[in-house]
């Protein structure tokens, strides 16, 4: 593999990984791609260039008391647009249609539908997990990010578990349809056993999609 192509697809995965693990410190991203500090940062600045990543100012424009704050990155709209799909356009006019013709229930219909069938593929992995909150939450985000939604788990605090998406390959149709999402969201309440919570979507222009779990309530036995 010739330089220019090894640095092409190092800068993808660099992409990658902040879309999935941002807000990410170029410190993180060496770390996982076993780079030096320089050459990661070169990446970045790179990415920055293209308008694919830009630098997250915490909320409340909180930083350390101490020292130099580390810069964290997130992923723009242009930057997830690099692996959304190409069949957006065709999806949103096909549901648009839809709407118009059968009305706002039929796409309603159709984003339940849509995920039953994911539903249905992500069930035995979530039950293979056991009883376990954080190991259901941890086996839906792997099943996700087969499925190119780029999600991880995140903890906060003893009694809440974050599943985080910092990609969704149907992004542009769930700004137009949100029925998309809600239909999503409760495929996740069915197969954690909790009742879910979203605090944030990329369709509402955030950097992710968060999903907020709560760890105390016990899965009731039967689920599947």
């Amino acid at each position: 593999m010739d330089e220019i192509t090894h640095d092409a697809s190092t800068r993808a995965r660099v992409l990658e990984l902040i879309i999935s693990l941002g807000p990410v410190s170029s410190t993180e991203l060496a770390g996982r791609l076993d780079l030096t500090t320089a050459g990661i940062r070169r990446h970045i600045a790179a990415l920055e260039h293209e308008g694919l990543i830009t630098e997250h100012e915490p909320a409340g424009g909180l930083q350390p008391r101490r020292g130099r704050p580390a810069r964290h990155y997130i992923a723009t709209a242009a930057g997830r647009a690099r692996l959304t799909s190409t069949y957006s356009d065709l999806a949103t006019a096909a549901l648009d249609f839809l709407a118009r013709t059968a009305g706002p229930e039929a796409v309603a219909d159709f984003a339940s539908a849509r995920v039953r069938n994911l539903e249905a593929r992500y069930a035995p992995v979530v039950s293979a997990a056991g009883s376990d909150l954080a190991g259901r939450a941890e086996a839906l985000a792997g099943a996700l990010t087969a499925d190119g939604y780029a999600a991880t788990v995140r903890g906060v605090g003893d009694v809440t578990l974050q599943l985080c998406q910092g990609h969704c390959p149907v992004l542009d149709v769930a700004q137009a349809f949100p029925q998309l999402c809600e239909a999503e969201l409760q495929a996740f309440a069915r197969l954690l056993g909790v009742h879910v919570q979203r605090l944030a979507t990329l369709a509402q222009g955030e950097h992710v999609c968060t999903t907020h779990i709560p760890v105390r309530p016990r899965i009731p036995e039967g689920t599947p």
